[in-house]
């Protein structure tokens, strides 16, 4: 069931039900799991600040052109402001290169370099795919038999297929979409909007 994060967060300051049927203290726990799925799921990977005050959420695709559009965008944000804790949702939804990339990127964490690696798919040039994200896995320094291996491991399909219901749940329409406190904006978004976004998000704690 799709549910727009402004009808969530009405839900909750409201204690309004979403669903017929529930109680407002069923919804209100439901609402709260969605949250803490999208915010706080510890096999997520973390960018910026891990112990940041505010949480910036992005749901991305290394083919999406408007996801590598944003994306130095978003690395200067990060450094321009040391208190944000990044929050990456994979959604690989342009296709088998797309998974592919996906997997690799989830994969990297064990090796300690997803930030570097998800900045190099990022920035690749043509399609991600098979070939060019082994490519880059060797250039940021990561063993890339370890990372086919890795790749396979079945928490790496669920925490996919997890941010992909995610995304279906709150109503995301597509990549990039980055999430903050109570809002959610869909489309390339630069430095200043990104700032403008987590600014209000402090204000309303």
């Amino acid at each position: 069931m799709r549910r727009p994060l402004a009808a969530i967060a009405v839900a909750l300051s409201l204690g309004l039900s979403l669903v017929p049927g529930l109680t407002p203290a069923q919804d209100a726990a439901e609402i709260a799991a969605i949250k803490r799925a999208v915010f706080d799921a510890p096999d997520l990977p973390v960018m910026g600040n891990a112990r940041g005050d505010v949480v910036l959420v992005e749901f991305s695709d290394y083919n999406c052109g408007f996801c590598r559009k944003s994306a130095p965008e978003v690395t200067a944000f990060l450094k321009s402001d040391p208190g944000v804790k990044l929050v990456v949702h994979e959604i690989p939804i342009f296709g088998e290169g797309s998974h592919h990339a996906a997997r690799a990127a989830l994969a990297a964490r064990a090796q300690g370099k997803y930030p570097q690696f998800h900045r190099a798919l990022m920035a690749v040039r043509g399609r991600a795919e098979e070939a060019s994200v082994l490519r880059v896995a060797r250039e940021v320094g990561l063993d890339v038999a370890r990372l086919q291996r890795d790749m396979e491991a079945p928490e790496i399909t669920a925490r996919i297929e997890r941010s992909l219901q995610l995304a279906d749940e709150i109503g995301l329409v597509g990549t990039p979409s980055f999430v903050v406190g109570d809002r959610a904006v869909f489309g390339y978004l630069p430095r200043a909007d990104l700032a403008e976004l987590v600014a209000e998000a402090r204000a309303a704690h």
